[in-house]
């Protein structure tokens, strides 16, 4: 049972060279990712008077987030796991990937790479536009969108766990940063136009912050935390024969 591996770790962990610079790594890629994402629907506002609601403008993010998601796991990947999402940070950690504390620090960088990088955007666009926040769309309640964030969650730590944590992944632990980026594009096509298709609450928190909204911000935490959870357990029990299990290296997820 993945309960059984779960590890809380030291506050110690908190000072440790390699610890410091995963959290780093996380903090970069989280702003990377962000501000490409967050700055494409700025963008695509600005150059259709407000159509990032539009077909086109769904399709544009869902590109963009697609792209900008490869890269940033990419390129903390083999620093931190290139997690870039407190989500599959949570899941990792029920499955006992990672320890309580180590993922509180990676919480605490993803948070604060999304809160610079929307800052950032709103300075480099001169506060003429506001960075978009995740909202509900008409007719969409609360309880609707986070079943909405369990699925799409799920998808994406599912699809984590299958690439980037089994043992038995092989060769196509590769792709892992492809594949990640792909579900979370696909999931932006399927759930986009419902509730923002967050699937990450550091995403949905930057925007938050800076705007200083609020409103239904607890359905981006609960329902990824939920579908993450959800995930790391199917995987373990299912699909990682207990015996051949390892605890990957810190490096790692």
């Amino acid at each position: 049972m993945p309960i059984s591996r779960i590890a809380v770790g030291s506050p110690a962990e908190a000072s440790q060279p390699d610890a410091l610079r995963a959290a780093l790594a996380e903090f970069i890629s989280m702003i990377i990712f962000v501000f490409a994402g967050e700055g494409s629907g700025m963008a695509f506002n600005k150059l259709t008077d407000n159509g990032s609601s539009t077909p086109a403008g769904l399709v544009a993010a869902s590109v963009a987030h697609a792209f900008a998601l490869f890269v940033a796991v990419s390129v903390g990947a083999n620093i931190s796991g290139g997690h870039v999402n407190p989500a599959v940070t949570f899941g990792a950690f029920v499955g006992g990937h990672i320890t309580l504390f180590r993922s509180i620090l990676y919480w605490i960088a993803q948070c604060l790479g999304s809160i610079i990088a929307c800052m950032l955007l709103k300075f480099s666009t001169g506060g003429l536009q506001a960075t978009p926040a995740f909202a509900l769309s008409s007719g969409v309640g609360a309880w609707n969108a986070v079943v909405f964030e369990i699925v799409m969650t799920f998808g994406l730590v599912y699809t984590v766990y299958a690439t980037a944590i089994d043992p038995k992944k092989g060769d196509i632990g590769i792709i892992a940063p492809m594949a990640i980026g792909f579900i979370v594009g696909a999931n932006i096509l399927a759930g986009g136009v419902f509730d923002g298709a967050s699937m990450n609450p550091a995403v949905s928190f930057g925007p938050a912050v800076v705007n200083w909204t609020w409103d239904n911000q607890w359905v981006y935490w609960l329902g990824p935390f939920i579908g993450a959870a959800i995930a790391a357990i199917v995987y373990e029990l299912f699909f990682i024969v207990p015996d051949t299990h390892e605890q990957l290296p810190t490096t790692e997820y």
